[in-house]
């Protein structure tokens, strides 16, 4: 096994737009409430994390498949495309991802209940159609609405609910201030690989946009 291949496909630069979202929640329910469960805080980082990297794999493995890292591509290197794994192992990799998601995600429904299983059952299946299925979500311009609601509300929101089964307007508010970071830095991407995205027929909201609507909308997340 390849450990340098697996380790890049893996993206470890961005883990932190997994991992924040859930410090922060945890933080905000210690804050307000004085109650965190150190268990669960594991349990949900270990499910957000595998989450984002099952995403990273299934991108990885299936851009490769749909012609979307050729050789004019300007970001990093995809380990499929550059043939250091095959498709089928990087989606076996994924799938094993979701696997330990879904494991982790059992205890925490047994500590937040159906509201825990709704957002788990939801983030596992938005991962795998992010770029799988008829019509993937990397291929229309809802990408950044779809990191805004995971990878922000949804993980801060779920963290506090499971220290306080509760919710309030300073959860809320942090979800949309880390969704709103992490949408900027996906449109980043789909603004640097705009020409070749297209080539692809994607229409991602960069594409759509336009590079200088691209710039303003960036400008209004990071704001």
């Amino acid at each position: 096994m390849n450990l340098s291949s697996w380790i890049m496909a893996v993206r470890p630069r961005t883990l932190t737009l997994s991992m924040t979202p859930v410090a922060v929640g945890a933080a905000l329910a210690w804050a307000g409430d004085r109650k965190i469960y150190g268990l669960a805080m594991l349990a949900a980082l270990g499910g957000s994390m595998f989450i984002q990297i099952g995403t990273n794999l299934h991108n990885d493995a299936v851009d490769s498949e749909r012609g979307g890292d050729g050789p004019d591509r300007v970001g990093p290197s995809r380990v499929t495309a550059s043939g250091l794994l095959t498709a089928a192992s990087v989606k076996r990799g994924a799938a094993a991802c979701f696997a330990a998601a879904a494991l982790s995600g059992f205890y925490l429904v047994f500590i937040g209940g159906w509201p825990i299983l709704l957002l788990g059952v939801l983030s596992i299946l938005s991962g795998l159609a992010y770029t799988g299925g008829p019509a993937p979500i990397a291929y229309t311009p809802l990408g950044e609405l779809f990191v805004v609601a995971f990878f922000g509300v949804g993980a801060v929101c779920g963290t506090y609910w499971l220290c306080t089964a509760s919710l309030g307007p300073a959860a809320i508010e942090a979800g949309l201030a880390l969704g709103l970071f992490a949408g900027a830095v996906l449109l980043v991407n789909n603004f640097r690989d705009a020409e070749a995205d297209a080539r692809v027929g994607r229409k991602t909201l960069a594409i759509m946009a336009g590079r200088r609507v691209t710039i303003w909308i960036y400008t209004g997340l990071m704001l």
